[in-house]
């Protein structure tokens, strides 16, 4: 798969798909969404510690960084998973520009979150461990109990299969009851399958260029 790095508006880097016509992050800000989206609506309301993390597409690494900062900075222990079908290559990893937005120590947290091993855990910082998974979470079962989903799929309309009620009710089924699940979309359908699904679900004022976002919490 083909992928172009290019510059957003708040001066970090996102990856486009030229086949899919699709963006990894939003071009009005990759780091300002995903602060906006997954730390500050998601990480920043959790109330457990240690707190397990669910990511669905690792992509850049981007969330698991400001996950991973955000974590020495509150002294809040976190497990984070995370899956991805197509990692990136290492060039790609080494042109992201990321750590320019999480100085001084960013850098080697981004770098040690990339190296580590796939399908093994690996101890980044005092207070973040990850284990990264390469496969498909459409095909893959997925095991375990998590207090917060990040679910940063490709958008539903380039990549349905990710977002049908079979994947979301996986997402459902090693959801802890309180915990919470965040994803940049808004769409209707979404909301649906996870109200049927056991969460309740809110709609969130969205970052810039972005009008709404679903925040849900199961019960």
């Amino acid at each position: 798969m083909k992928r172009e790095i290019i510059l957003t508006a708040d001066g970090s880097h996102t990856i486009y798909v030229p086949e899919m016509n699709e963006h990894y992050h939003s071009v009005n800000g990759a780091v300002q969404e995903s602060e906006h989206i997954f730390i500050k609506a998601g990480f920043d309301t959790c109330e457990v510690d240690p707190v397990h993390v669910f990511e669905a597409g690792f992509g850049t690494g981007l969330n698991a960084l400001l996950t991973a900062m955000k974590c020495t900075q509150k002294k809040l222990t976190a497990f984070y998973t995370t899956i991805e079908k197509y990692p990136l290559e290492e060039s790609e990893i080494k042109a992201l520009n990321y750590e320019s937005f999480t100085l001084p120590e960013g850098k080697n947290i981004f770098r040690l979150i990339h190296n580590a091993e796939w399908d093994a855990t690996t101890e980044i910082t005092n207070y973040f461990s990850i284990i990264k998974i390469k496969g498909d979470l459409v095909t893959d079962n997925i095991s375990g109990r998590y207090d917060l989903v990040y679910f940063d799929a490709f958008g539903p309309d380039k990549q349905p299969e990710m977002w049908s009620r079979k994947v979301l009710g996986k997402i459902s089924g090693v959801t802890a009851e309180n915990g919470i699940f965040v994803t940049y979309s808004s769409k209707g359908e979404v909301k649906r399958n996870l109200r049927e699904l056991g969460y309740n679900v809110s709609l969130m004022t969205g970052p810039p260029g972005k009008r709404h976002f679903i925040r849900a919490v199961k019960y």
